[in-house]
């Protein structure tokens, strides 16, 4: 491995580590505010990465860029309202995760003002860093959001399907993750994701490059 491929693979692992406990802590703090105590009392209402992280899936994340962490338990008994509460703590974690997205790419505006006068060593890798935190958050915010089993969007999709209809879809879930595992790896998904990736990148370095105008 050259020395350029060590730095990628170490920012992405940087990045990894911060990427899936936000992720995962956004769902358990959601939770809990909702009513839930299961996250906290399971020691998931923490940022560290102990408490979070899949092997496998931090591999995947490692190796191809997009992965996954243990899924935080929750128990819809304990909300007031189950639809909207299954809905909102799901919404949670996909949300952190854009707005991540959005702080790294004002790093990525930050670094490449200040590369204007000339960039040493480490102005490129913090350059590097923030990129691959900003595509990492924006790629598992966009993945998350499917709304397919067993995805975030498929728990927000309750407050848009009659409950009778979502758990009767839900009873086939295992199934589901099954048929939509294989479809990932033909790539069938390939085209959503990449439109939405990059209109949403786009969007945000767009929305961040009033920062440029300060160097």
């Amino acid at each position: 491995m050259d020395y350029e491929m060590l730095v990628v693979y170490l920012t992405r692992l940087l990045a990894m580590v911060l990427v899936l406990p936000v992720h995962e802590a956004a769902h358990a703090l959601a939770s809990d505010r909702l009513g839930d105590p299961t996250a906290r009392q399971q020691g998931r209402l923490t940022l560290s990465p102990r408490a979070h992280l899949d092997p496998w899936g931090s591999i995947c994340m490692l190796i191809a860029g997009i992965g996954w962490a243990r899924p935080v338990p929750v128990n819809p008994r304990y909300f007031k309202n189950p639809k909207w509460g299954m809905a909102l703590s799901a919404a949670a974690g996909p949300l952190s995760n854009l707005a991540m997205a959005w702080v790294s790419a004002l790093g990525m505006q930050i670094c490449a003002g200040l590369a204007q006068g000339g960039a040493g060593l480490l102005l490129v890798i913090a350059f590097l860093f923030f990129q691959t935190l900003f595509y990492l958050n924006l790629n598992l915010a966009v993945f998350n959001l499917l709304p397919i089993p067993p995805f975030d969007g498929s728990r927000i999709l309750l407050v848009v399907l009659p409950q009778s209809l979502y758990f009767r879809v839900m009873r086939y879930e295992r199934v589901l993750m099954l048929i939509i595992f294989v479809l990932l790896i033909l790539g069938a998904f390939n085209p959503v994701l990449s439109w939405l990736d990059l209109h949403l990148a786009q969007l945000f370095l767009w929305s961040t490059g009033f920062v440029r105008l300060l160097f």
